[in-house]
């Protein structure tokens, strides 16, 4: 495959100030190969024009000599570390890196001592780039501010967590957040191919079927570390199968060998599960079972927590059914139990059944949306005191104040008896909250 040309990114003039192979010492056969084929230029990245083209927002940052705090965001294997590496090389500044995973608070305040005395010393100015920003906490984020806030450092912090939960508000607010999505296949074949040329990588010693390439495009989800950490296995049980050049060749077998049990990406707190399970409910509002079942798969496969599945689908019973089929709520409720009495993997099995059931089941929203408007009043209006008529009166001094007086038991009242006392303060007494949707399974006098 030809990989696409991305030389006009480079500004006139810098392209042997920005890229050299000031690197490339660093790198030894014993490295796997994603780290020894790292790309050091930008028109060797792939996946990610939008930032990187001409007019894109991350090489403008590079022209602008990197000034700017930024935060690199997406998942593993998308390409964050490696665009560090190459913000570094297009600036003058002095680039150090940390990880948040193996790096504490001390390490971070003598790099900072060190960015002054480079200041101090004659102007050179530090780029700290920050691996895993996410794991820092709240007091070693903190420590961050005056320091990008005086210029003292400028960051990069690279991280696969939502910097909006993650980082805290102040610092967020100090940096460009540029988010990268996972590499589509053919940007993952480019990279495969370049991998399998690369002198310090394969060094075309081996040929890779095409077939053999798409199932390791396929099978990486996105991730490039996954696809060359697939690929050199892959080479290494190919190892005696050659060709008539003597060059060991890659089969879709080999590879369907190395990857035996591919662990799907997922996490059990970050926005893999959220947006899974975003998907999840969407999916059943959409009453698309089949889409719900994908997305159930993908959760309990990834080992996702049946229980976490079955609360959801309880509130999914209230929120999106309701009315419209009042016995999907215990039919939830019987699911869970059901689900945590059998445990896994037969669990599976219950909460395929419900999820289609309630996918094809009839929807209604009219309680959730009846809560909704109520909640406006008591957060618009005046919190105003309880009609009298409503009040329980258990004293005798509390009925001599009126507590009570007015209130008409319906039990033990005409029908026909009408109350003209108000349930609700007299401001709020005229509004109506709920309204029957078509689906509401009610009659006049009540659920059917």
């Amino acid at each position: 495959m030809k990989s696409s040309n991305r030389s006009n990114r480079v500004p006139p003039g810098m392209q042997q100030q920005m890229f050299n192979d000031s690197g490339k010492h660093l790198r030894h056969s014993n490295m796997p190969l994603a780290a020894r084929v790292r790309p050091e230029k930008i028109e060797n990245i792939y996946g990610h024009d939008g930032l990187l083209d001409e007019s894109g927002p991350l090489s403008y940052f590079i022209r602008s000599n990197g000034n700017q705090s930024l935060i690199l965001w997406g998942p593993p294997g998308s390409g964050k570390t490696t665009l560090a590496n190459i913000v570094s090389s297009a600036t003058t500044a002095h680039f150090v890196t940390l990880s948040a995973v193996t790096n504490n608070l001390a390490d971070l305040r003598q790099e900072i001592t060190y960015a002054k005395e480079r200041i101090a010393a004659g102007g050179l100015r530090t780029i700290l780039f920050i691996d895993e920003l996410h794991r820092f906490n709240r007091s070693q984020q903190d420590g961050l501010l005056p320091h990008v806030e005086a210029g003292t450092i400028t960051m990069i912090g690279a991280t696969t967590e939502n910097p909006s939960f993650h980082v805290v508000a102040p610092l967020l607010s100090r940096c460009r957040v540029f988010q990268l999505t996972s590499l589509n296949e053919e940007a993952i074949i480019q990279i495969l191919c370049d991998a399998i040329e690369n002198e310090m990588g394969l060094n075309n010693a081996v040929s890779v079927n095409e077939d053999a390439l798409v199932l390791i495009a396929i099978s990486a989800a996105g991730d490039a570390r996954v696809a060359l950490n697939t690929l050199e296995a892959s080479v290494g049980i190919a190892t005696g199968d050659s060709d008539e050049n003597n060059h060991d060749v890659v089969t879709k077998q080999h590879v369907e060998f190395a990857l035996h049990d591919p662990v799907l990406r997922y996490d059990r707190k970050g926005d893999y599960h959220f947006d899974t399970i975003s998907a999840f409910i969407k999916s059943l509002r959409f009453s698309d079972p089949d889409s719900a079942l994908y997305w159930l798969a993908r959760m309990l496969e990834a080992g996702e927590d049946p229980q976490f599945i079955s609360r959801r689908l309880i509130i999914f019973a209230s929120e999106d059914i309701g009315l419209a089929d009042p016995s999907a709520l215990n039919m939830a409720i019987t699911s869970q139990q059901a689900a945590y009495f059998v445990g896994m993997p037969e669990a599976r099995i219950i909460l395929a059944e419900i999820t289609v059931y309630f996918a094809l089941a009839k929807k209604s929203n009219s309680t959730y949306e009846a809560y909704n408007r109520a909640l406006s009043d008591v957060e618009q209006t005046r919190n105003d005191d309880v009609p009298m008529h409503l009040r329980n009166a258990p004293t005798s001094l509390m009925k001599e104040l009126g507590y009570g007086v007015g209130y008409k038991n319906p039990h033990s009242n005409d029908l026909n008896e009408q109350n003209t006392l108000s349930n609700r303060p007299e401001k709020i007494a005229k509004n109506k909250y709920y309204f029957q949707k078509k689906n509401d399974q009610l009659d006049s006098e009540g659920i059917d």
